[in-house]
């Protein structure tokens, strides 16, 4: 008989979510309906990015930690690799963003002079699914081999969980072959994931403005994506560690730890950002120049770009000077939630000019959360049922001897 176990997130809070995606799907097709459906596909892209930069970088973490050897982070493996639940909800939403084309992609009806051979769309779709494809595949090969340290044998479970035991419970417990494979995926993740994050960064935000060009944008892109990445490892580890009903805790020092990397790519985000208007600004180049001026010296975006700029790593940077801030999991998620919010508003910035060029105000609208909102539900959900399937991961480890 099926065992059942207490559920990490209760249904109602599921169906919370999933209310939350309801809400966000039907604003979404009310104005996609709409006069102006160029502004919710606006929000759709700004949304897949982002969601979708959180679930990448989240996994990064377990990856990064497993190839570093760091013992530290063991317990907060589990809720790095809860994130890649997400890949495959993801996968789905770019294959949606084909249906809205030709509000997408600006460049669509313009003089291109040259650039058509990488600007047409069968050849961009094509090189961005088969990038997240191998991306995500590469994923979850890690996250099946480290499942393979974490749950104990057995066959009684329903689900993926059950399936997944009865599947081992027949192989030989090779430890070293599981060890090495695992090494394997994830160094070949953490190449997939700069080179994959890098093409997406040119091709769905830099591409969106033909003229304008940056070979630092690729590496900013990926740098940008473990930095939301690691917000999201700090609240949904700071949430499990406060819930009175979650077995799940973790020592001040693993906080500070955790912490201290989320500060270092704090400052790394905050260089890139600067980075690109200096060397904009000496190099002086108009196809280079007219893209930032318009960003941070007219109005209404300059007052945007100095928000995304204060609130996603002065405030942060200021903050996180202070030792005693990272290990206090009810600060961390104000702070890490904030920086989200920032990087949201950053993409915003980059994408809103080009789709509101002659906006007098910023044109930010009550749909534009609604639609985040129903993107924060499929996430949340996805991370949810991955954890009411896996409750094993965020216990401690299982030693290797006994696999």
């Amino acid at each position: 008989m099926p065992i059942r176990e207490p559920k990490i997130v209760s249904r109602f809070v599921i169906s919370i979510f999933l209310a939350f995606m309801v809400i966000g799907t039907f604003t979404f097709i009310v104005q996609a309906a709409g006069d102006h459906p160029e502004k919710a596909w606006r929000a759709y892209l700004i949304n897949f990015l982002l969601f979708s930069a959180i679930s990448q970088g989240g996994l990064l973490f377990s990856i990064v930690m497993n190839t570093a050897g760091a013992r530290w982070s063991r317990q907060l493996s589990g809720v790095s690799e809860s994130f890649a639940a997400f890949f495959p909800v993801s996968f789905v939403l770019f294959l949606i963003l084909f249906l809205g084309r030709a509000h997408v992609f600006p460049w669509l009806d313009m003089e291109l002079h040259g650039k058509e051979v990488w600007l047409n769309l069968p050849f961009l779709f094509s090189r961005d699914l088969i990038g997240l494809f191998i991306l995500y595949g590469l994923g979850f090969a890690y996250l099946y081999h480290a499942l393979w340290f974490k749950l104990p044998l057995g066959s009684g479970r329903p689900g993926l969980s059950g399936l997944l035991r009865r599947r081992w419970q027949h192989r030989p417990t090779d430890l070293g072959k599981y060890r090495r494979r695992m090494t394997v995926y994830g160094n070949l993740y953490i190449l997939a994931f700069a080179l994959v994050l890098s093409l997406i960064g040119f091709d769905l935000v830099m591409s969106m403005d033909p003229d304008w060009y940056s070979t630092l944008f690729g590496a900013y892109t990926f740098v940008k994506a473990f930095y939301v990445g690691l917000g999201a490892v700090i609240i949904l580890a700071s949430l499990l560690h406060l819930h009175p009903k979650v077995d799940f805790s973790l020592p001040a020092s693993q906080f500070h730890d955790i912490g201290k990397l989320f500060f270092a790519f704090c400052m790394l985000w905050g260089d890139f950002f600067y980075v690109h208007l200096v060397v904009i600004w000496y190099g002086n180049i108009p196809e280079e120049t007219a893209y930032m001026i318009q960003r941070t010296q007219t109005a209404p975006w300059h007052a945007l770009a100095w928000t995304v700029f204060v609130t996603g790593f002065i405030l942060p940077f200021l903050i996180l000077i202070n030792k005693r801030i990272k290990t206090l999991p009810g600060a961390m998620t104000v702070l890490c939630t904030g920086v989200i919010i920032s990087i949201w508003l950053e993409h915003f910035l980059l994408l809103g000019p080009i789709y509101s060029p002659s906006a007098v105000q910023l044109p930010l609208h009550i749909a534009d959360g609604l639609i985040s909102l129903g993107f924060l539900g499929l996430m949340a959900a996805s991370v949810s049922v991955f954890l009411n399937q896996f409750p094993e991961v965020l216990g401690p480890q299982p030693s290797e001897a006994h696999r």
